[in-house]
C-alpha cells in the first residue's frame, strides 16, 4: 500500500470568544503556518478537504465562506464533511491512497462561543424519539459516567485525576485554553462535576498530507500513518453498553494498534469519564503500562468542536516530528456518548 504521511501541523490559540475574529481570520494563520512549514504554496497541494459544522455557524454551507482563507486562486480540487476534522484526514488519505494526489491540504475550525453547544449538540440525536427530549451532551455524558461508576470501573475522585493530569499536562502546551490544576468544582450533571467537563471555546487546525518520497522531502521526520480506521456504534443509546467503546476497539485492531507496542496515545475524550472508556476499549488501563496519555492535555485542555479531533492527530504526529514518540496512537469521536470513533497509527521512520 502506498505510504502516506503527516508532514505538518499547526493550530491557533484556542480562546473562550473569538467574537472579533471571522472564521477565515481564523483559519488564514494556521493554513500559512502547514504551508510554511513544508515550503509549499496553495498551486502545490493536490487536495483540499475541511470538517466543520453548520449547526455551529448557524448558516447553510458555511464551509464555502471559510474557503477564502484557503484562497480564490488557483483553482484547487475541494471537498468538505460535516464532521470533525479527523473524517476530513480520512478522506484526504484516501485521496492518496489512490495515487490521484501527492499532496492534500486538511483544515477545520470550530466557533461554539456564539450559541449554546450544549443545545446544539442535540441535534446529533435521533429525530423521532430523543431529540425532541432535548437531552443535550453534559447529561448524555453524565449517563455514562453514572454508568462506569455503577459497574465499579472509576468513582469521583479517579475522574478528578484525569482532569488534573491532563491539564497539568497543557502547561507545555502554548495553544491550550486550559492549564494548570482546575478544581473539580461543583456538579454541573451528577456525577460529572464542572472540571470534568471540557472547556467551550473556538479554535482551528490544520496538517499536511503527502505521499511517498515527497514526504521525505518536505520533513526530516514524517509521521506515517501506518493504519486508520473509523466504525460507528448503534444510534439508539438505549442499545448500547456505555461502560464500553466495541467501535474503538475494532477500529484500533483494523488500524493495527495491538500489533506493536505503543509509546503515545492522543485520545479525544471531552469528558474524564470517556477516558476511562477509551482506555479499556484501547487496551491501556493495565497498571504497568508506559503509554504516555495525551500529553497535550487533550480535549479536557482544549476541544474546539468539530476541530478537537483532527488535533488529536496533530499532536500525535508532531511528537513524531520531534522525535519524542515513535509510534503513536491517534483517536477522534463524534457523537453522543463516543458514538462514532476513528483510530489512526502514526510512527516515525
Amino acid at each position: 500500500m502506498r505510504e502516506v504521511a503527516i508532514v505538518a501541523f499547526g493550530q491557533s490559540d484556542h480562546v473562550r470568544d473569538s467574537a472579533e475574529t471571522s472564521e477565515v481570520e481564523m483559519l488564514m494563520p494556521v493554513l500559512h503556518d502547514v504551508l510554511e512549514q513544508t515550503g509549499l504554496a496553495a498551486r502545490d497541494i493536490g487536495f483540499t478537504c475541511s470538517g466543520s459544522s453548520d449547526y455551529l455557524a448557524g448558516r447553510a454551507f458555511s464551509f464555502t465562506m471559510a474557503l477564502d482563507g484557503v484562497g480564490a486562486w488557483p483553482p484547487i480540487s475541494e471537498s468538505h464533511v460535516e464532521m470533525d476534522g479527523a473524517w476530513a484526514l480520512y478522506e484526504a488519505w484516501v485521496k492518496l491512497l489512490t495515487g490521484e494526489a501527492e499532496t492534500a491540504l486538511v483544515y477545520a475550525y470550530g466557533k461554539s462561543s456564539p450559541g449554546d453547544v450544549r443545545e446544539v449538540l442535540t441535534r446529533q440525536l435521533d429525530p423521532y424519539y430523543v431529540a425532541p427530549l432535548w437531552p443535550d451532551s453534559v447529561a448524555l455524558a453524565a449517563l455514562q459516567a453514572q454508568a462506569l461508576i455503577d459497574a465499579g470501573l472509576t468513582d469521583e475522585r479517579a475522574l478528578a485525576g484525569i482532569a488534573a493530569r491532563s491539564r497539568t499536562a497543557a502547561e507545555s502546551n502554548p495553544h491550550a485554553q486550559l492549564r494548570g490544576a482546575v478544581p473539580p468544582g461543583e456538579h454541573l450533571v451528577a456525577p460529572l462535576r464542572t472540571g470534568d467537563c471540557p472547556p467551550i471555546g473556538d479554535g482551528a487546525a490544520a496538517v499536511v498530507l503527502a505521499a511517498g518520497d515527497t514526504a521525505r522531502r518536505l520533513t526530516a521526520r514524517p509521521a506515517w500513518i501506518r493504519g486508520l480506521d473509523h466504525r460507528i456504534e448503534a444510534h439508539a443509546l438505549g442499545v448500547r453498553d456505555l461502560t464500553d467503546s466495541p467501535s474503538t476497539r475494532l477500529a484500533a485492531e483494523r488500524a493495527g494498534a495491538f500489533e506493536r507496542p505503543l509509546d503515545t496515545a492522543e485520545l479525544h475524550a471531552p469528558f474524564t469519564s470517556q477516558e476511562v472508556v477509551l482506555r479499556r476499549a484501547l487496551k491501556l488501563d493495565a497498571p504497568d503500562s508506559t503509554v504516555r496519555i495525551n500529553p497535550s492535555g487533550g480535549a479536557l485542555a482544549t476541544n474546539p468542536v468539530m476541530a478537537a479531533g483532527l488535533i488529536r492527530l496533530g499532536e500525535a504526529a508532531a511528537r513524531i516530528h520531534r522525535g519524542e514518540s515513535d509510534r503513536a496512537l491517534a483517536h477522534a469521536t463524534s457523537g453522543p456518548c463516543l458514538q462514532q470513533n476513528l483510530v489512526a497509527v502514526l510512527e516515525g521512520e
